[in-house]
């Protein structure tokens, strides 16, 4: 790699050893990747739960603390394993806590901002077009690239922790144009009517792009945040997709052309998204009935407020069934938010939990199992993939609105 003189003094340890060590570190991923050289970053996103990053990567991060590392650029955190306010009430143990708390606070002692969200962006944390960044964590990778325009790999906890620490990230992947056009194009004619039909979309389109980069046409001009924020998840969870176009509506797809870089697209590589595809694709997802959950997962990725309102909406004037948790996981800023606006009231008043800080998926493996969760219901197919997959819980997948009558009563 051709390193310039700031970055080759970084690697001669100039600016101490725990920038050598970082740089050393992404020196290596650009020779494993055939990058030319490095790009500057704007900022990066970690996934820092403890179990994600197990005893090694824990002990990493702590090294880098206690060696007196500081992040050059702003660094965010995304969903630990558990709610820091209500762990004793989800029956995890002390150790787990204070391993959670270990780590975070290494993460703090460097610089970084421990928001614990999947949705930094919702905060706060959005870069601008064409801004080279290091995030980790598939969907607010592909939110990113797709949504913000700005350019990302999926990196590892290690090296978007280098990448913070000098301000640097190997250039290549998504960092480069030839990369980021459209491969293969998806075209909608079902109509899609809320955020859990644009999740459905984005799980079949992930089995169909697999690593490559898709356009989808016939998406309406006027597809919102939330609907773009939930069609971006399950095309990593089905597939390995890392970015995507929506002509007319992400800002690299002005037009089908641009969004191709003016490529012509096989005929092998054009598909249909139709109403028996939505229908078939929502109930392969499913491998129970809604009225055997005990437990309901919303919320993943994070939710914004307008998400909130319409959970509160579809809960309002009802209670939680007694054999019944549901769950609505939420960026602790956006939960406090919906408590001076009065969202959270009226969900809690329910019984249901507003849960800051955590993910399914970070959870221990064994969790869901211990607590006897062997059901669940989700709007989410990235939720139903960890939960099934790891976790050996079976799911019911649909908006809660088609089963909301079903997993609570009335007042």
């Amino acid at each position: 790699m051709k390193l310039i003189k700031e970055e080759e003094e970084m690697v001669e340890g100039k600016y101490g050893r725990v920038v050598q060590k970082a740089m050393e570190l992404l020196v290596a991923v650009g020779e494993c990747y055939d990058a030319e050289r490095m790009v500057p970053v704007a900022s990066a996103h970690l996934v820092g739960a403890n179990r994600a990053a197990g005893k090694g990567g824990m002990r990493f991060i702590k090294e880098l603390a206690e060696g007196g590392g500081k992040f050059l650029v702003p660094l965010t955190t995304n969903p630990a394993a558990l709610d820091l306010w209500a762990w004793k009430d989800m029956g995890f143990s002390e150790e787990h806590y204070l391993e959670q708390i270990s780590i975070s606070d290494a993460i703090a002692k460097m610089g970084g901002f421990v928001c614990n969200t999947c949705a930094p962006y919702l905060i706060g944390h959005a870069p601008r077009m064409r801004t080279h960044v290091a995030y980790g964590e598939s969907s607010v990778v592909l939110y990113a690239n797709a949504v913000l325009g700005s350019r990302t790999n999926r990196e590892g906890g290690p090296s978007a922790l280098a990448a913070a620490l000098t301000g640097r990230t190997p250039c290549y992947g998504y960092h480069l144009d030839e990369n980021r056009h459209g491969a293969l194009k998806i075209h909608v004619n079902a109509a899609l009517e809320g955020d859990t039909d644009y999740a459905t979309l984005g799980y079949f389109a992930g089995g169909i792009a697999l690593d490559r980069v898709p356009i989808f046409t016939g998406l309406p001009s006027s597809l919102s945040q939330d609907s773009l924020k939930s069609l971006g998840p399950p095309l990593a969870t089905k597939g390995s997709v890392a970015h995507y176009h929506v002509v007319g509506v992400t800002p690299e797809a002005p037009t089908e052309e641009a969004a191709s870089g003016f490529k012509k697209i096989s005929p092998s590589d054009i598909f249909e998204f139709g109403p028996g595809d939505l229908k078939a694709t929502e109930e392969s997802l499913s491998r129970a009935g809604p009225e055997e959950a005990t437990l309901v997962i919303l919320g993943c990725p994070h939710p914004s407020i307008g998400q909130i309102k319409k959970y509160a909406e579809v809960l309002s004037g009802r209670k939680v069934k007694d054999h019944v948790e549901i769950w609505i996981l939420i960026p602790h800023g956006i939960k406090q938010v919906a408590e001076d606006i009065g969202y959270a009231p009226i969900i809690e008043s329910t019984g249901a939990r507003l849960l800051s800080n955590v993910c399914p998926a970070a959870m221990p493996l064994d969790y869901y199992r211990k607590r006897g969760y062997k059901i669940i219901a989700t709007d989410s197919p990235k939720t139903v993939y960890y939960t099934s997959t790891t976790k050996d819980a079976l799911c019911y997948y649909g908006s809660l609105e088609k089963f909301v009558d079903v997993v609570t009563r009335k007042a």
